[in-house]
């Protein structure tokens, strides 16, 4: 049997690599949806339904947000729950765009684009969630910080 080498694992942990929330893909991700929805929750007739666009705003912007506070907070598990929050809050946006669609705000181009959007960022969000995730099992240590202290 011959013996293949690999790479050498890296252990470092993700605050190590990234020592800003504005470096994470999945926030960048998340924010060119929540512009993207906001532009065009802005034109009419969307934008004179204010209860659809705050609705489907504010799960927008939460995407984002949700990313980046859960960063700051300098624990992985609670940057893991400020993931699944931020992740389901990407669902949400989903099921506001089908609505959207289905009373005429949008069409289905806007509507097609927008869901693939949305569902990448989903996945990427649940991508980095499931890593922070394993990275809490392998400390086993639920107050474990994300950024090393000086």
């Amino acid at each position: 049997m011959r013996r293949v080498d690999r790479q050498p694992r890296d252990d470092r942990s993700m605050k190590e690599k990234i020592s800003r929330f504005e470096e994470l893909v999945a926030r960048q991700k998340a924010r060119a949806l929540a512009s993207a929805i906001y532009r065009i929750s802005s034109a009419r007739p969307f934008s004179r339904d204010f209860a659809m666009r705050n609705q489907i705003c504010g799960a927008a912007l939460s995407v984002p947000s949700n990313i980046a506070e859960g960063f700051e907070r300098d624990r992985l598990r609670e940057f893991h729950q400020f993931l699944s929050i931020a992740k389901a809050s990407c669902a949400e946006v989903r099921s506001d765009l089908y609505v959207a669609f289905d009373v005429g705000y949008i069409d289905k181009v806007q509507l097609t684009s927008l869901l693939a959007q949305g569902e990448e960022v989903g996945r990427i969000v649940g991508g980095l969630r499931r890593s922070v995730e394993s990275q809490l099992l392998r400390t086993q240590d639920s107050g474990l910080r994300t950024r090393q202290c000086s």
